[in-house]
C-alpha cells in the first residue's frame, strides 16, 4: 500500500499496489503492521456499509466524541463519491479546514480519517456504496454532527442540490 499524507494532519490517501498477472491482480487493502509503521491506529471495532441509491446523496458531517473518538478507513466499493474530512481539533494547525478527494470503485483507493475529524461524503453516481472500518464501537450518546454547509468550513461540495436525511439537514 502507498500512504500519501493529506493537508489535514494524520489524514492519508491510501492506494493499493496490486500485483497483476493474466488472471487479474492481488493487493492488500489493510495491514495492521503497515498502518502501525505509519503511526496510524490499526484497531478495527466494526465495519460499516453505506449504500445510496441517488446521485448527490450527502452523508455527514459526523464525528464521535471522547472517550470514543474513532478513526475511519473509508473506501468506495461501488460507484463514485466525494469524501470530505474536516479538522475540528481546536489545537490543530488546520482547525476548521477541510480536504476532499474523489473515491471510486475502480481505483479502490481509501482515505484514513484521524480522530478528532468530522467526516462526510457525497455520491457522484447513483447506486454508490461505501465501506468503512472504524476503530471504536458506535455510541449514539457520543455522536456529534456538523452541518454539511456550515459557513465555518465553506466546503465546496460537487453537487449543489444535495439529497439529505432530516438529521443531516439540521
Amino acid at each position: 500500500m502507498k500512504f500519501t499524507p493529506l493537508k489535514i494532519p494524520g489524514a492519508y490517501l491510501i492506494e493499493l499496489q496490486p500485483r497483476t498477472d493474466d488472471r487479474g491482480f492481488f493487493s492488500r487493502s489493510f495491514c495492521a503492521q503497515e498502518f502501525e509503521a505509519h503511526g496510524l491506529n490499526s484497531a478495527v471495532a466494526q465495519c460499516n456499509v453505506s449504500y445510496s441509491s441517488l446521485k448527490g446523496t450527502l452523508r455527514g458531517l459526523h464525528i464521535q466524541q471522547a472517550p470514543r473518538e474513532e478513526t475511519k478507513l473509508v473506501r468506495c466499493t461501488r460507484g463514485r463519491l466525494y469524501d470530505v474530512i474536516v479538522d475540528v481539533r481546536s489545537d490543530s494547525p488546520t482547525y476548521c479546514q477541510w480536504f476532499g478527494v474523489e473515491l471510486d470503485a475502480e481505483s479502490r483507493n481509501a482515505v484514513y480519517v484521524p480522530r478528532g475529524c468530522a467526516h462526510g461524503f457525497q455520491t457522484l453516481e447513483p447506486d454508490t456504496e461505501a465501506f468503512y472500518q472504524v476503530s471504536e464501537f458506535y455510541s449514539q450518546e457520543l455522536e456529534l454532527g456538523y452541518r454539511w454547509n456550515d459557513t465555518a468550513f465553506e466546503i465546496n461540495w460537487p453537487i449543489t442540490e444535495a439529497v439529505l436525511s432530516d438529521r443531516d439537514r439540521s
